[in-house]
Protein backbone atom coordinates (compact mmCIF):
# COMPACT_ATOMS: atom_id res chain seq x y z
CA UNK A 1 0.00 0.00 0.00
CA UNK A 2 1.45 3.53 -1.11
CA UNK A 3 1.25 6.37 1.06
CA UNK A 4 -2.01 7.71 -0.70
CA UNK A 5 -3.66 4.96 -0.35
CA UNK A 6 -2.87 4.93 2.97
CA UNK A 7 -4.43 8.56 3.68
CA UNK A 8 -7.49 7.73 1.78
CA UNK A 9 -8.28 4.13 3.52
CA UNK A 10 -6.79 6.39 6.97
CA UNK A 11 -9.56 9.41 5.57
CA UNK A 12 -12.10 6.38 5.37
CA UNK A 13 -12.46 5.69 8.37
CA UNK A 14 -12.48 8.41 10.08
CA UNK A 15 -15.43 9.24 8.02
CA UNK A 16 -17.11 6.77 8.45
CA UNK A 17 -16.25 6.47 12.62
CA UNK A 18 -18.07 9.87 12.72
CA UNK A 19 -20.76 9.00 11.05
CA UNK A 20 -21.45 5.94 13.06
CA UNK A 21 -20.83 7.34 16.61
CA UNK A 22 -23.09 10.55 15.55
CA UNK A 23 -26.10 8.22 14.49
CA UNK A 24 -25.42 5.04 17.20
CA UNK A 25 -24.71 7.79 19.70
CA UNK A 26 -28.26 9.38 18.62
CA UNK A 27 -29.98 5.55 19.03
CA UNK A 28 -28.15 5.13 22.73
CA UNK A 29 -29.87 8.15 23.58
CA UNK A 30 -33.19 7.01 22.07
CA UNK A 31 -33.00 3.59 23.44
CA UNK A 32 -31.92 4.43 27.18
CA UNK A 33 -34.77 7.03 27.32
CA UNK A 34 -37.50 5.23 26.02
CA UNK A 35 -36.60 1.25 27.63
CA UNK A 36 -38.23 1.36 30.64
CA UNK A 37 -36.17 -1.09 33.05
CA UNK A 38 -37.56 -1.95 36.43
CA UNK A 39 -34.21 -2.43 37.62
CA UNK A 40 -33.16 1.13 37.39
CA UNK A 41 -29.35 -0.34 38.20
CA UNK A 42 -29.34 -1.83 34.83
CA UNK A 43 -29.60 1.51 32.77
CA UNK A 44 -25.32 1.80 33.06
CA UNK A 45 -24.89 -1.89 31.55
CA UNK A 46 -26.98 -0.80 29.01
CA UNK A 47 -25.33 1.99 28.01
CA UNK A 48 -22.05 0.35 28.03
CA UNK A 49 -24.15 -2.72 25.67
CA UNK A 50 -24.50 0.31 23.46
CA UNK A 51 -20.71 0.97 23.29
CA UNK A 52 -19.67 -2.43 22.78
CA UNK A 53 -22.74 -2.17 19.91
CA UNK A 54 -20.72 1.06 18.31
CA UNK A 55 -17.13 -0.10 18.06
CA UNK A 56 -17.98 -3.53 17.01
CA UNK A 57 -20.49 -2.61 14.35
CA UNK A 58 -18.03 0.72 13.08
CA UNK A 59 -15.11 -1.86 12.98
CA UNK A 60 -16.85 -3.96 10.98
CA UNK A 61 -18.00 -1.59 8.50
CA UNK A 62 -14.49 -0.37 7.78
CA UNK A 63 -14.43 2.69 9.80
CA UNK A 64 -12.73 3.92 13.70
CA UNK A 65 -14.38 2.32 16.24
CA UNK A 66 -12.30 4.39 18.80
CA UNK A 67 -13.81 7.31 17.16
CA UNK A 68 -17.45 7.06 16.81
CA UNK A 69 -17.30 5.40 20.72
CA UNK A 70 -15.59 8.86 21.49
CA UNK A 71 -18.17 10.87 19.12
CA UNK A 72 -21.33 8.67 20.81
CA UNK A 73 -19.56 9.25 24.20
CA UNK A 74 -20.03 12.82 23.69
CA UNK A 75 -23.38 13.42 22.20
CA UNK A 76 -24.75 10.68 25.24
CA UNK A 77 -22.78 12.48 28.05
CA UNK A 78 -24.49 15.75 26.72
CA UNK A 79 -27.77 14.89 26.34
CA UNK A 80 -31.15 14.72 28.98
CA UNK A 81 -31.29 10.98 29.65
CA UNK A 82 -32.50 9.49 32.60
CA UNK A 83 -30.80 8.17 35.57
CA UNK A 84 -27.75 10.48 34.11
CA UNK A 85 -26.35 11.01 38.09
CA UNK A 86 -26.50 7.28 38.71
CA UNK A 87 -24.94 6.24 35.27
CA UNK A 88 -22.08 8.88 35.03
CA UNK A 89 -21.34 7.79 38.90
CA UNK A 90 -20.86 3.61 37.53
CA UNK A 91 -18.80 4.73 34.70
CA UNK A 92 -16.52 6.74 36.65
CA UNK A 93 -15.88 3.96 39.09
CA UNK A 94 -15.70 1.74 36.06
CA UNK A 95 -13.04 4.09 34.31
CA UNK A 96 -10.47 3.87 37.03
CA UNK A 97 -10.68 0.12 37.78
CA UNK A 98 -9.55 -0.07 34.01
CA UNK A 99 -7.00 2.29 34.60
CA UNK A 100 -6.02 0.32 37.28
CA UNK A 101 -5.94 -2.92 35.21
CA UNK A 102 -4.02 -1.23 32.17
CA UNK A 103 -1.23 -0.10 34.16
CA UNK A 104 -0.89 -3.77 35.60
CA UNK A 105 -1.67 -5.59 32.76
CA UNK A 106 0.68 -3.28 30.47
CA UNK A 107 3.72 -3.27 32.80
CA UNK A 108 3.72 -6.95 32.58
CA UNK A 109 4.84 -6.19 28.96
CA UNK A 110 8.28 -4.69 30.05
CA UNK A 111 11.16 -6.35 31.07
CA UNK A 112 13.19 -3.84 33.17
CA UNK A 113 16.73 -5.00 31.85
CA UNK A 114 15.36 -3.76 28.60
CA UNK A 115 14.79 -0.56 29.27
CA UNK A 116 18.45 0.62 30.59
CA UNK A 117 20.09 0.12 26.39
CA UNK A 118 17.11 2.88 25.37
CA UNK A 119 17.91 4.84 28.35
CA UNK A 120 19.97 7.25 26.30
CA UNK A 121 17.20 7.73 23.63
CA UNK A 122 14.33 7.91 26.09
CA UNK A 123 15.98 10.76 27.99
CA UNK A 124 17.09 12.85 24.84
CA UNK A 125 13.41 11.92 23.59
CA UNK A 126 11.53 12.33 26.84
CA UNK A 127 13.35 16.16 27.77
CA UNK A 128 12.84 17.47 24.16
CA UNK A 129 9.05 16.56 24.17
CA UNK A 130 8.96 17.92 28.66
CA UNK A 131 10.99 21.47 27.63
CA UNK A 132 10.09 21.95 23.64
CA UNK A 133 7.43 19.57 21.90
CA UNK A 134 4.57 19.77 23.97
CA UNK A 135 4.84 23.70 25.74
CA UNK A 136 4.87 24.44 21.95
CA UNK A 137 1.94 22.26 20.54
CA UNK A 138 0.01 23.97 24.12
CA UNK A 139 0.76 27.31 23.09
CA UNK A 140 -0.16 26.73 19.33
CA UNK A 141 -3.45 24.84 20.29
CA UNK A 142 -4.63 27.73 22.80
CA UNK A 143 -4.13 29.83 20.59
CA UNK A 144 -8.10 31.09 19.60
CA UNK A 145 -8.84 30.86 23.40
CA UNK A 146 -8.01 34.51 24.67
CA UNK A 147 -9.08 34.05 28.28
CA UNK A 148 -6.29 31.34 28.98
CA UNK A 149 -3.22 33.70 30.38
CA UNK A 150 0.13 32.90 29.57
CA UNK A 151 1.12 31.26 33.60
CA UNK A 152 -2.17 28.86 32.31
CA UNK A 153 -0.75 27.46 29.62
CA UNK A 154 2.66 27.46 30.68
CA UNK A 155 0.61 25.17 33.71
CA UNK A 156 -1.60 23.50 30.99
CA UNK A 157 2.51 22.56 29.08
CA UNK A 158 3.72 21.07 32.31
CA UNK A 159 0.84 18.44 32.96
CA UNK A 160 2.85 16.34 30.61
CA UNK A 161 2.29 12.87 29.20
CA UNK A 162 1.20 10.18 32.04
CA UNK A 163 -1.11 8.08 31.26
CA UNK A 164 -1.81 4.60 29.60
CA UNK A 165 -2.94 5.33 26.04
CA UNK A 166 0.92 5.92 24.51
CA UNK A 167 1.64 2.87 26.26
CA UNK A 168 -1.38 1.09 24.69
CA UNK A 169 -0.80 2.55 21.03
CA UNK A 170 2.65 1.38 21.36
CA UNK A 171 1.35 -2.03 21.31
CA UNK A 172 -0.37 -1.62 18.23
CA UNK A 173 3.31 -2.30 16.29
CA UNK A 174 3.72 -5.36 18.20
CA UNK A 175 0.47 -6.85 17.18
CA UNK A 176 1.31 -6.18 13.59
CA UNK A 177 4.60 -7.93 14.07
CA UNK A 178 6.33 -4.66 12.45
CA UNK A 179 10.23 -5.04 12.82
CA UNK A 180 11.69 -3.15 15.44
CA UNK A 181 8.41 -2.81 17.73
CA UNK A 182 9.82 -4.05 20.83
CA UNK A 183 12.21 -0.87 20.91
CA UNK A 184 9.26 1.10 20.17
CA UNK A 185 7.32 0.28 23.30
CA UNK A 186 10.14 0.17 25.59
CA UNK A 187 10.77 3.70 23.94
CA UNK A 188 7.49 4.77 24.53
CA UNK A 189 7.15 3.35 28.36
CA UNK A 190 10.37 4.60 29.23
CA UNK A 191 8.95 8.06 28.31
CA UNK A 192 5.82 8.00 30.12
CA UNK A 193 7.42 6.89 33.30
CA UNK A 194 9.49 9.86 33.04
CA UNK A 195 7.45 12.36 32.40
CA UNK A 196 5.32 10.75 35.54
CA UNK A 197 8.24 10.37 37.63
CA UNK A 198 9.09 14.50 36.56
CA UNK A 199 6.01 15.91 35.74
CA UNK A 200 3.85 14.02 38.24
CA UNK A 201 5.38 14.27 41.07
CA UNK A 202 5.79 18.36 40.50
CA UNK A 203 2.59 19.33 39.25
CA UNK A 204 1.32 20.38 42.83
CA UNK A 205 4.75 22.75 43.47
CA UNK A 206 4.61 24.07 39.88
CA UNK A 207 0.94 25.37 40.26
CA UNK A 208 1.75 27.15 43.46
CA UNK A 209 4.64 28.42 41.52
CA UNK A 210 2.43 29.56 39.12
CA UNK A 211 -0.40 30.83 41.20
CA UNK A 212 -2.92 28.69 39.72
CA UNK A 213 -4.28 26.90 43.16
CA UNK A 214 -7.99 27.03 43.79
CA UNK A 215 -9.54 26.78 47.09
CA UNK A 216 -10.53 22.99 47.28
CA UNK A 217 -14.14 22.42 46.34
CA UNK A 218 -16.20 22.45 49.59
CA UNK A 219 -18.11 19.20 50.24
CA UNK A 220 -21.98 19.28 51.58
CA UNK A 221 -22.24 17.41 54.51
CA UNK A 222 -26.28 16.78 54.23
CA UNK A 223 -25.84 14.87 50.84
CA UNK A 224 -28.79 15.40 48.81
CA UNK A 225 -29.11 14.70 45.33
CA UNK A 226 -31.85 16.18 42.85
CA UNK A 227 -33.51 14.61 40.13
CA UNK A 228 -31.90 16.35 36.38
CA UNK A 229 -35.63 17.18 35.42
CA UNK A 230 -35.99 19.24 38.25
CA UNK A 231 -33.82 22.62 37.17
CA UNK A 232 -33.14 24.10 41.05
CA UNK A 233 -30.31 24.97 42.80
CA UNK A 234 -29.11 23.27 46.02
CA UNK A 235 -27.03 25.13 48.83
CA UNK A 236 -25.72 24.55 51.64
CA UNK A 237 -24.71 27.16 54.31
CA UNK A 238 -22.61 27.17 57.33
CA UNK A 239 -24.68 29.45 60.17
CA UNK A 240 -22.21 31.98 61.77
CA UNK A 241 -22.59 34.60 64.33
CA UNK A 242 -22.57 37.41 61.64
CA UNK A 243 -25.59 35.51 60.12
CA UNK A 244 -27.53 35.25 63.32
CA UNK A 245 -26.90 39.31 63.79
CA UNK A 246 -29.75 39.68 61.38
CA UNK A 247 -32.29 37.34 63.76
CA UNK A 248 -31.75 33.70 65.12
CA UNK A 249 -35.36 32.46 63.42
CA UNK A 250 -35.61 30.46 60.33
CA UNK A 251 -38.21 33.15 59.49
CA UNK A 252 -35.82 36.23 60.26
CA UNK A 253 -33.67 35.27 57.05
CA UNK A 254 -34.37 37.37 54.07
CA UNK A 255 -34.25 34.52 51.32
CA UNK A 256 -35.40 35.20 47.60
CA UNK A 257 -38.84 34.07 46.53
CA UNK A 258 -39.27 30.13 45.45
CA UNK A 259 -36.43 29.31 48.15
CA UNK A 260 -37.44 26.33 50.90
CA UNK A 261 -35.15 25.76 53.77
CA UNK A 262 -35.21 21.80 53.73
CA UNK A 263 -33.37 20.54 56.00
CA UNK A 264 -30.76 21.42 59.25
CA UNK A 265 -27.90 19.43 60.43
CA UNK A 266 -27.04 20.17 64.01
CA UNK A 267 -23.53 18.44 65.14
CA UNK A 268 -24.70 14.75 64.57
CA UNK A 269 -28.73 15.39 64.35
CA UNK A 270 -30.78 16.14 61.39
CA UNK A 271 -34.49 17.90 61.37
CA UNK A 272 -36.40 19.48 59.01
CA UNK A 273 -37.09 23.17 59.80
CA UNK A 274 -40.05 25.42 60.49
CA UNK A 275 -40.33 29.39 60.34
CA UNK A 276 -39.98 29.86 64.21
CA UNK A 277 -37.15 27.44 64.02
CA UNK A 278 -34.48 28.91 66.02
CA UNK A 279 -31.05 28.43 64.06
CA UNK A 280 -27.74 28.19 66.51
CA UNK A 281 -23.78 28.77 65.30
CA UNK A 282 -22.19 25.76 63.44
CA UNK A 283 -25.52 24.40 62.25
CA UNK A 284 -25.66 23.59 58.61
CA UNK A 285 -28.61 24.87 56.40
CA UNK A 286 -29.63 23.26 53.37
CA UNK A 287 -31.55 25.26 50.99
CA UNK A 288 -33.27 24.65 47.49
CA UNK A 289 -33.77 27.64 45.16
CA UNK A 290 -35.29 28.26 41.72
CA UNK A 291 -33.37 31.51 41.38
CA UNK A 292 -29.69 30.86 42.55
CA UNK A 293 -29.20 34.31 41.22
CA UNK A 294 -30.95 36.17 44.06
CA UNK A 295 -29.94 33.29 46.04
CA UNK A 296 -26.26 34.38 46.05
CA UNK A 297 -27.47 37.86 46.22
CA UNK A 298 -29.21 37.15 49.48
CA UNK A 299 -26.36 35.55 50.83
CA UNK A 300 -23.94 38.57 50.24
CA UNK A 301 -26.83 41.07 52.76
CA UNK A 302 -26.70 38.47 55.17
CA UNK A 303 -23.08 38.14 55.58
CA UNK A 304 -22.88 34.25 54.42
CA UNK A 305 -19.24 34.04 53.11
CA UNK A 306 -19.57 29.90 53.99
CA UNK A 307 -21.81 27.95 51.51
CA UNK A 308 -21.89 25.79 48.86
CA UNK A 309 -24.34 25.76 45.92
CA UNK A 310 -25.22 23.13 43.22
CA UNK A 311 -27.23 23.67 39.79
CA UNK A 312 -28.93 21.09 38.00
Amino acid sequence: MDVKEAIFTLAIQLIVGALAGYLLGKLAIYLINHINIANDSLYPILLLTTAFFTFSITTLCQGNGYLAVYIAGLLVGNAEIVHKKNISTFFDGFAWLWQIVMFITLGLLVNPHELLPIAPIGLLVGFFMIIVARPVSVFLCLLPFKKFTFKGKLYISWVGLRGAVPIIFATYPLIAGIDHAGIIFNVVFFITILSLLIQGTTVTQVAKWLDQIDEPERKNEIAIELPDEIKSAVSEIDITPEVLVHGNKLMELSLPDHTLAVMIKRKERYFIPKGHTELKENDKLLIISDDDEALLQAYDLLGITSYTIKKN
